[in-house]
């Protein structure tokens, strides 16, 4: 057995230190927002941060929430299997989901605007019983994404420091479990910025450290010199030449359907992109999607194209964890290349860095699942069937239930599929073939009127039994048997995705047109109301109307807001086919059907792309954001300076206060008046 390059005690001082930390800078943030901001966590602003976030912060988040540990992981493992082409076909395949996810994001915004969940919008439309199937469907998405998580984060937590797989699995939910309670939705875009920050921050370390300055590679012309001797050893079967070096890979190819039907499911039946689209302003949610889609593409492709390829390139060296033998298909699986090339690359310093790599890509991307299934529980579930008058107080505070109660299930659930032999790549590949089947019928919900609720309601259910039939019935004819090695392999997992992402555009226009059209008219998803938040905003000593997204809009501003709506939506969908034919036909495919093998020069540039464009995407979501928020950040960080040096004090409850000789009372927020005066004093 390798001993892990790390002690136990830095695992669970990551895992322990790191959570305590973020929430204590979360309890910190909402408290200061609080006093100088005039923001107030109510159920609205946790759940939908006042519906008032700017496109920089709104990319920044769904980069972060798309960046799990499989962005990191299991696309370090398909470079390793597969070589060049699998970063690629792992980031083409996931980014052009949120590409074509950004018009549904305007039609949420513009079908619901009141909206806080997406499970909402099929209520209001189709009734109790198709609300209970995609709230099954949901929530078993939110189930799947979250153990893929934490299997992942705690296979490698395992690996590199000893931490038990278990310990890990319970640990690694606390510290963001805090932050959520305290912060919300806000908490996890702040965080998911800073954990942005880092994750690009590592890869860019290993980048330059595997192609420029690693004393066994440290350069593109070495590590390409090292695949060739690699695949002369042990050659890809379905490769053109055996090679790493080119895109026809067949089973390559065979993962990128699967990683594009199972990543539908995951974005599209995902509350907590939902949650993001409706928190961001009207005009935001367009630019922040496509921004944040780019951005992310950079991240696997170039982390899996520098860690899978590092690997490869160093296995047979002494460096490498392991040697002189080769990484098992378990280990693979499970998502160990990465942390493995990490510390050939780095040493102990390469496992810190992936240890807190996949740290950040866990917590940042559960904190927006605990947040997703919280807002399911709250309005779906509490506010709809339990108690439908409730006050915004018992709204917050089934909020923080939820997630408590969430976490520690999931980390039982996740303990159970580690010693039942359930990696994170088998949960990846599967994913599609539970919940493909209900993508098709939630994106007509928004976006087609005749749609009728029987054939939403049971084109996800009839869809489901024909994917496990596709899936076990080609497992069983390949392999004899229905184990998880056999139901894992690529043939299965590709049978039951394509059947449960295909098979309701046959039964959904068969339902539809057997049982009548619906000729919905759009009136009563506008119906949804806003949670009731007087009771906190009195307590608080606040008027509703002055919080961040509580103001009520005019006629006029609200058929101004339509307007752009519409154009954004226009906008959306001219942009997502164009990007979406470019990541997914006019790039890849020509290299494809040529069986081209790279050359040194070619494959020196493939990788210089794919570092530009990582520094592009650090300036798109971790400058950018900075930018559109610098006036609040500014008049925040003055306002404390005066509050610390005596100059300020803010209101209680409305009172007027004296700032320097100047009667001051404005109830919070602060008004630009306020701001002028201090200013003058």
């Amino acid at each position: 057995m390798v001993q892990p390059a790390l002690t136990q005690g830095f695992g669970y001082g990551i895992i322990l230190g790191l959570g305590a930390a973020f929430a204590l800078g979360m309890i910190f943030t909402t408290w200061a927002l609080k006093r100088y901001n005039g923001e107030l966590q109510t159920s609205e602003a946790f759940s939908t941060a006042g519906r008032t976030v700017k496109s920089g912060l709104v990319a920044a988040a769904v980069v972060s929430s798309w960046t799990w540990a499989a962005t990191l992981l299991q696309s370090s493992g398909v470079a390793y299997r597969y070589g060049v082409s699998g970063p690629f076909w792992y980031a083409s395949g996931a980014t052009v989901q949120i590409l074509l996810f950004a018009t549904i994001a305007i039609e949420l915004k513009r079908r619901a605007p009141n909206a806080h969940t997406f499970l909402e919008v099929i209520k209001a439309r189709y009734g109790v019983f198709t609300h209970a199937v995609f709230l099954t469907f949901g929530l078993m998405t939110n189930i799947l994404v979250t153990a893929m998580l934490l299997c992942g984060g705690s296979a490698v937590a395992s690996d590199l420091s000893g931490v038990p797989t278990a310990a890990a699995c319970f640990l690694l939910p606390i510290g963001v479990v805090l932050y959520t309670m305290f912060g919300g939705i806000k908490a996890t875009f702040l965080t998911d910025y800073v954990h942005t920050l880092i994750i690009f921050a590592i890869i860019l370390t290993f980048a330059f450290s595997a192609y420029a300055v690693n004393s066994t590679i440290g350069s593109p012309g070495k590590v390409y010199d090292l695949l060739v001797k690699a695949a002369a050893q042990h050659p890809v079967e379905g490769n053109a030449g055996g090679s790493y070096l080119t895109m026809q890979s067949r089973e390559g190819a065979i993962f990128f359907v699967i990683n594009i039907v199972g990543n539908f499911g995951t974005v599209f039946l995902d509350n907590g992109y939902y949650n993001k689209a409706i928190a961001a302003s009207p005009v935001d949610a367009l630019p922040g999607y496509i921004m944040g889609g780019l951005a992310w593409f950079a991240i696997p492709w170039l982390c899996a194209t520098t860690m899978g390829l590092a690997a490869l390139a160093l296995e047979l060296t002494p460096v490498f964890p392991g040697y002189p033998n080769r990484m098992s298909d378990a280990d693979v699986s499970a998502g160990l290349v990465l942390p493995n090339a990490a510390v050939a690359l780095l040493g102990k310093g390469g496992a810190g860095a992936s240890f807190l790599l996949v740290f950040m890509a866990v917590t940042s991307a559960m904190s927006a699942e605990l947040i997703a299934v919280s807002s399911i529980v709250t309005y779906d579930i509490y506010q709809t069937y339990i108690n439908p008058a409730a006050s915004g107080r018992f709204l917050i505070r089934m909020s923080h239930v939820s997630c408590i109660i969430y976490s520690i299930i999931m980390a039982a659930f996740s303990t159970g599929l580690y010693y039942a032999g359930i990696s994170m790549g088998y949960i990846y590949v599967m994913m599609g073939v539970i919940i493909s089947s209900a993508v098709l019928p939630a994106t007509l919900t928004l976006m087609w009127k005749d749609m009728n609720w029987i054939a939403a309601a049971f084109s996800p259910i009839l869809g489901l039994i024909v994917a496990l039939i596709a899936w076990l019935v080609t497992a069983k004819t390949n392999c004899g048997t229905l184990d998880v090695a056999c139901t894992g392999s690529n043939y299965p997992m590709l049978a039951g995705n394509v059947a449960a992402l295909l098979s309701p555009m046959v039964f959904v226009p068969v339902l539809t047109f057997a049982f009548g059209k619906q000729n919905y008219d759009w009136v009563s998803m506008k119906e949804i109301r806003k949670g009731d938040d007087h009771d906190l905003a009195a307590k608080a000593g606040m008027d509703l109307e002055n919080l961040p997204g509580e103001r009520r809009q005019s006629v006029i501003e609200a058929e101004a807001e339509n307007t752009k709506l519409n154009k954004a939506f226009k906008i959306a969908a001219s942009m997502t086919v164009v990007m979406t034919l470019a990541l997914l036909i006019l790039w890849p495919m020509p290299m494809y059907g040529s069986g081209y093998i790279f050359s040194k020069k070619f494959f020196t540039g493939w990788v210089a792309v794919g570092i530009l464009w990582l520094f592009c995407s650090s300036f798109a979501v971790g400058i950018f954001p900075v930018f559109q928020g610098r006036k609040t950040i500014a008049r925040t960080f003055k306002y404390m300076f005066l509050d610390a040096t005596g100059k300020w004090k803010p209101p209680v409850h409305g009172e007027p206060v004296m700032v320097e000789g100047h009667s001051e009372g404005p109830s919070t927020p602060i008004t630009k008046e306020a701001d002028e005066k201090i200013a003058a004093a």
